[in-house]
């Protein structure tokens, strides 16, 4: 249910049936071509198992979605030459956070991005969501962490597919 749920929201997949509006606009049903147009720079990916491409170094998995947006290459920045595997599990998410958000989208989706992390270094990334949060980003999570639902201002339950609570926070 979590990823589909996810992978409907981040256009990857279409819904069965119903309705999906995204910032004012009817996507349900956009073709492929269309839904990837629709996402870049508009939606952000966070996956618990970072989806680094371990062949590239930091700053090209970086890169690689500024190329995806045609961000010209005197405008990409670069830091990073070190290689995903040289890096610990929350330093690799704050890469994979870094690939999200540089393209300034307006939705993260993140599916436990604190899954595979040490608690500190799930605290820091849990901060950083937080942080970009609070600067108008929207962001969906779905965690199994009680903790870490905690930090939401709106917590959804679901079970078995279906919303089973709802509740405001704030």
């Amino acid at each position: 249910g979590k990823s589909t749920l996810l992978n409907i929201l981040g256009l990857l997949d279409n819904p069965n049936s119903g309705e999906y509006w995204l910032d004012g606009e009817p996507v349900a049903r956009l073709k492929e071509k269309e839904r990837t147009r629709y996402r870049r720079g508009r939606i952000g990916f966070v996956f618990q198992s970072f989806n680094l491409i371990d062949e590239l170094t930091v700053e090209e998995n970086v890169d690689l979605q500024l190329r995806y947006m045609g961000v010209p290459a005197k405008e990409r920045r670069h830091r990073a030459k070190h290689y995903p595997q040289q890096l610990s599990g929350g330093q690799q998410q704050r890469v994979a956070i870094a690939r999200a958000v540089v393209g300034k989208p307006k939705l993260i989706l993140a599916d436990e991005p604190t899954g595979n992390l040490d608690s500190k270094s799930g605290l820091a990334v849990m901060e950083l969501l937080a942080q970009l949060n609070a600067e108008g980003t929207t962001i969906v999570m779905v965690t199994h962490s009680q903790h870490d639902a905690q930090m939401a201002s709106r917590i959804i339950n679901l079970f078995d597919g279906q919303v089973v609570d709802n509740n405001n926070i704030l």
